[in-house]
């Protein structure tokens, strides 16, 4: 089949849409389909990978997130492009400019398409002060997802809540993690002595967008209460974002890494002994199964991957939504427990052992040529009738 994907961000940008996207587009084209991808064209584009075409287009940078970027719209050029090769299904895995002009472009061309719930924009306007937005931004993804034949999400739980919101074609495609590349045994004491950290200390680890959403203040206060029992304890941020500047003028003591990928990521999950992670906007949290997948126990809110994946007193500890203080405790607890790090991290790894990649491209693959399949026989049907 040729596949056309539509995204707002893939790498070399990093960040759990992105890489998400590219999992699938490259999966897709190592079970021999041809993908067409449209994304904003960037100053450093992403190397050619085989069985990918690339076409890029005009963007603009992305308010207060350096590095990301937005679709301009689009429609004359994507209906041109498409009907000079047309796909067979399009997915469009962002909801900006470039994602509505997709998906107009391939309405009216009958191209079925469907697209991906990945970013909970609606509970990001409270975060940046325009909380009264929040009606529109729901309003907004409600006719964008309802114009798809079925809008796919990681979780059940997601499923309901965009039932509720009025997104009533949700369908389920699990996530993956690759746990050949995330990993405990790439655990790296060259690297925590750089850390300054001995293997009898223990390294609380974020990892994600610095940014408001993330909450990130209680990331901060838990690990200040974690110090309080163990002075010696080490906090490394990776990742990079808006927040990023205050938080380390304010907190010099932290570690910043900066943005890492590959083999350099799973090198830090690994590296790092507990994961509290205390974002209440996601709609999965990639970083939640890559972290486990390395070995490290997991402190986070009953939402998304922790709902799906993480078992209390397991492999980590879930958390009711909101529930501040006894995030703050678990996180002590753990800290303050080398052994149970160690139980926890063990249980970890072996609980997300069997989530396969190629399970989800296959699932993926499936509904593309099931939505191609019935648009042929639709086609077919009226014209029959003519």
């Amino acid at each position: 089949m040729r596949i056309g994907i539509v995204s707002e961000t893939y790498p070399p940008e990093i960040n759990g849409v992105a890489l998400t996207v590219h999992s699938l587009a490259a999966g897709l084209a190592a079970r021999g389909h041809s993908i067409d991808l449209i994304r904003p064209r960037q100053p450093q584009p992403h190397g050619d990978e085989a069985g990918i075409d690339v076409l890029e287009l005009r963007g603009g940078a992305l308010p207060r997130y350096p590095g990301l970027r937005f679709g301009l719209p689009a429609g004359h050029t994507l209906r041109r492009h498409w009907s000079r090769q047309r796909p067979d299904a399009v997915y469009v895995a962002t909801e900006g400019p470039l994602g509505w002009s997709a998906m107009r472009a391939a309405r009216q061309l009958g191209i079925p398409l469907s697209s991906g719930f990945h970013t909970r924009f609606d509970s990001y306007a409270s975060h940046y002060g325009v909380g009264l937005l929040t009606p529109l931004v729901r309003g907004y993804l409600r006719r964008f997802h309802q114009r798809a034949i079925a809008t796919l999400v990681p979780t059940d739980a997601l499923a309901q809540e965009l039932h509720a919101m009025g997104i009533t074609n949700a369908r389920l495609l699990r996530r993956a993690v690759d746990t050949q590349l995330f990993h405990p045994n790439r655990r790296d004491m060259a690297l925590r002595a750089d850390w300054g950290v001995d293997a009898a200390t223990p390294v609380v680890l974020y990892v994600g967008r610095i940014a408001p959403e993330k909450n990130l203040e209680l990331a901060v206060r838990a690990f200040r209460a974690i110090q309080r029992q163990v002075p010696q304890a080490r906090y490394v941020w990776v990742g990079d974002g808006p927040a990023r500047g205050a938080l380390q003028a304010a907190h010099p003591d932290f570690i910043f890494a900066g943005v890492q990928g590959g083999e350099a990521l799973a090198r830090h999950y690994a590296s790092a002994d507990l994961f509290p992670f205390p974002s209440l906007s996601e709609t999965f949290g990639n970083v939640i199964i890559e972290a486990l997948a390395a070995g490290l126990p997991v402190v986070a809110y009953a939402e998304g991957a922790a709902r799906e994946h993480l078992v209390d007193g397991v492999n980590g500890c879930r958390i009711a939504s909101g529930d501040e203080a006894a995030f703050i405790d678990a996180s002590v607890r753990l800290a303050s427990n080398p052994a149970l790090i160690r139980h926890m991290g063990r249980a970890a790894h072996a609980g997300v052992a069997g989530l396969s990649p190629e399970a989800v491209i296959r699932d993926f693959e499936s509904l593309l040529r099931d939505m191609a399949e019935e648009n042929l026989h639709e086609h077919a049907s009226i014209a029959a009738r003519l």
